[in-house]
């Protein structure tokens, strides 16, 4: 990997040009100050929405049009030393992008019988996109914060946004308070960390970081990871998970599961498969510890689950570990001067990562269609016979289920495989032996829940009622449909996918 990186030259971006390269994030930021003035002016659901969209929509197209520009032999660039412009940043930014466009459109549906204040959060969620793609791009300490300041200030409104009354404004107010504390306290580690990598090395670019023996530069690599960690929601640092998942709003826990991971981690990614880094013996050792446990305590304790949400929250857990065992596959083979296969390693985690979003996305839609701010399907148990109810819709969410399952003839599967085969050709028995296990606990609670959509429709409350679909659903009938053919297409013919993950592979 050392020589790859060697091979592809960084220019330097400034003035226009350095505009030009940052037109995905200048984009998100108008539709941000276009969305405040229409609020500002007079409120309307649906004219926030389509701001919020457009906005998104744009930065995808400008971040698709960056990264075909780079496949066609455009350098990787930096604009100043804070954000890079790669195949990396470039993929990435219009994943986020386009999948938080998908989460605006299914908030609108979720938000429509609201009384008032629901255009805020469609603010909210621009402001978290925005976070999110600055973190993809980030090639600097300094972004970094700022980037994920941005993400976390965003979903704390979000988490804490105002739909209910009673026990459930509580419960959705402790979820967010909760989130607020710990999550300001692993930013505080995080900051911490940076600042003793600073001290230890003179530097905060990622490239640019010397190893150093010092007992300070370890402190803040271990304090660094911690922050991590906890943003990823790997154990020990996953207790707040559940009850955030349970507790916020279907489309804030959608945006926290899939893009808030998914932009930390890609930082993750391009600091610890840096080679001066990830081969440190102290970090591989942590990270091999972190990612067994995770993806043991994650699927245990998913099987005591009988809220959709919670045992979603710990399927995640899970998942992180699967990806974690994929970074660790990276370092392992770069240490070893093995780059075809650390290439694949890091293939591995971006593909893994890619179609977890996808999945995750997909399962939280399948809730919210069948939900709304008024009242939520959160039990396994609420969808007891929805083959039956609505074959449409379980045919989805059977898709996405199966897919998190790792099940053959969905993206899923190819994911995990990935991650499977880059663990043998590194030799991680131990984690592979975790990963086998898990993967066997998980099949277990995913297919309860493809048991309880089988089941007979009971005339009782065990079952929740569906609803017609209306107007407002449109688009979330559409985004689900984009993701299921996605994941079904990835599944049987991935080498498009996998060519472009192994590009973005090869050009950071």
């Amino acid at each position: 990997m050392e020589k790859e990186f060697a091979t592809m030259p960084i220019t330097p971006a400034v003035d226009l040009d350095g505009l030009l390269l940052l037109l995905p994030h200048e984009l998100m930021g108008l539709a941000i100050i276009v969305g405040m003035l229409a609020i500002a002016i007079g409120r309307n659901h649906f004219v926030s929405t389509v701001i919020a969209t457009s906005g998104m929509l744009a930065a995808g197209i400008a971040g698709a049009m960056q990264f075909y520009e780079l496949t066609l032999g455009a350098a990787p660039s930096m604009v100043t030393a804070l954000f890079v412009l790669d195949a990396l940043s470039a993929l990435f930014i219009a994943l986020l992008a386009f999948s938080a466009m998908g989460v605006a459109i299914m908030s609108f549906a979720y938000f429509h019988k609201l009384a008032d204040a629901r255009d805020e959060f469609q603010l909210l969620l621009s402001l978290a996109t925005l976070g999110a793609i600055t973190l993809v791009s980030s090639a600097h300490f300094i972004t970094v914060v700022i980037g994920l300041e941005m993400l976390s200030m965003a979903l704390y409104g979000m988490i804490a946004y105002p739909i209910h009354s009673g026990a459930w404004a509580a419960k959705s107010l402790e979820s967010a308070i909760k989130y607020l504390v710990l999550s300001a306290v692993a930013s505080a580690t995080m900051l911490f960390g940076m600042a003793l990598i600073y001290a230890a090395t003179g530097s905060l670019g990622f490239l640019d970081i010397s190893v150093s023996t010092g007992s300070l530069f370890y402190l803040g690599l271990l304090m660094l990871f911690v922050g991590v960690a906890f943003k990823l929601s790997l154990v020990p640092f996953h207790l707040w998970t559940p009850d955030v998942y349970q507790g916020g709003p279907l489309p804030a826990v959608a945006f926290l599961a899939t893009l808030g991971k998914v932009a930390v981690a890609v930082f993750a990614i391009r600091l610890f498969s840096q080679p001066q880094i990830g081969q440190l013996p102290v970090v591989t050792s942590v990270i091999a510890l972190v990612a067994a446990a995770s993806i043991l305590v994650g699927n245990l304790l998913a099987l005591r689950q009988t809220n959709l949400k919670r045992l979603l929250a710990y399927s995640s857990i899970a998942h992180m570990g699967y990806l974690l065992v994929a970074v660790l596959s990276i370092s392992a083979a770069t240490a070893i001067s093995e780059v075809e296969d650390s290439a694949f390693a890091l293939e591995s985690a971006l593909f893994y990562l890619l179609v977890y979003s996808l999945l995750s996305l997909g399962a939280f839609g399948c809730a919210l269609l069948v939900s709304s701010s008024e009242d939520e399907a959160a039990g396994v148990g609420d969808y007891r016979g929805l083959f039956w109810r609505s074959p449409w819709l379980a045919s989805v969410l059977l898709v996405m289920v199966l897919g998190l399952a790792g099940i053959p003839l969905t993206a899923g599967f190819i994911a995990k495989f990935q991650v499977f085969f880059a663990a043998v050709g590194d030799s991680q028995w131990g984690l592979l032996a975790a990963m086998v296990l898990g993967s066997a606990i998980g099949l277990f609670y995913y297919l309860r829940i493809v048991y309880q959509m089988l089941m007979p429709v009971l005339d009782t409350d065990e079952s929740f009622a569906l609803r017609e679909i209306g107007i407002e659903n449109l688009g979330v009938l559409a985004v689900l449909a984009v993701l299921t053919v996605a994941v079904l297409w990835v599944g049987v013919y991935p080498e498009p996918l996998f060519a472009l993950i192994a590009f973005a592979a090869s050009n950071f």
